[in-house]
């Protein structure tokens, strides 16, 4: 394939792709239906400019009908005053306007021949439109319908540009909260292991180790106090005594 011919099929697929993308179904259908009228109203046309034709024919026949009528009259009419030669002549234009008669009348069949066929193409075209016009509006709601899911459908699966923007706005809000969280958790952390401390707090890290100590002292204190009022008095002696009832040890010289 010659450059040529391949930057021509390019150009036409690339101009292919814009008319399919620029096309609106609707429009489409709507500009087949003004067509079609158009050619409805053509017809329509056509079929007045032949009936017009036909009706001019009848007259012509029936004008050359009388004049075929007079001339027989007037023959006859010179028969009787015995003048044969205008007689003669009355026939000879009676045959004249005979021939003009089956001239017109020939024509006439023709033109009633092709009004027939035109009266017949525009009954069934008038038909045709009405199908298609009831097509078409079945085919525009289908296609709004079916427009309408895919809008839906785009939205709701963050394809379209409504909901896309949504869902970019959710995954940055959730990203700053773990990263916020995760640095509130650092700080938290490097509180408990002095690293940092409260600025409006005067204690020293080894002040705060030792309160801790004290706190947890104050309350193993309270712990075994709690117990012991729980507990009755002889239990308060056997916990306040655990080794009186063992023997005493011999503590004479020798031993």
């Amino acid at each position: 394939m010659t450059l040529f011919g391949r930057v021509a099929d390019l150009f036409q697929a690339k101009t292919h792709k814009l008319l399919d993308r620029l096309e609106d179904p609707n429009e489409t259908l709507d500009l087949s239906y003004e067509k079609m009228i158009a050619g409805l109203q053509e017809t329509k046309r056509h079929l007045a400019d032949v009936v017009t034709e036909q009706i001019s024919l009848e007259r012509q026949i029936s004008a050359a009908q009388q004049e075929v009528a007079r001339a027989e009259s007037d023959a006859r009419m010179a028969l009787a005053a015995n003048r044969e030669d205008l007689a003669r002549a009355s026939l000879g234009h009676k045959q004249s306007a005979l021939q003009r008669v089956d001239t017109l009348a020939h024509a006439h069949d023709t033109i009633l021949a092709q009004a027939n066929k035109l009266i017949d193409y525009q009954k069934r075209l008038e038909d045709r439109i009405e199908q298609f016009r009831t097509q078409k509006e079945v085919m525009k709601s289908s296609y709004a319908a079916a427009q309408a899911q895919v809008r839906v459908t785009e939205s709701l699966t963050g394809i379209g540009n409504h909901l896309g923007n949504v869902s970019d706005a959710m995954r940055r809000a959730e990203d700053k909260v773990s990263g916020m969280q995760a640095k509130a958790d650092a700080m938290e952390g490097l509180i408990q292991a002095g690293v940092l401390s409260d600025p409006l707090s005067h204690e020293s890290s080894l002040d705060k180790e030792l309160h801790a100590l004290r706190s947890v002292s104050a309350v193993d204190s309270d712990l075994e106090r709690l117990k012991l009022e729980l507990a009755g008095p002889s239990d308060v002696r056997s916990l306040a005594a655990p080794n009186a009832a063992l023997p005493a040890p011999n503590l004479s010289k020798g031993d």
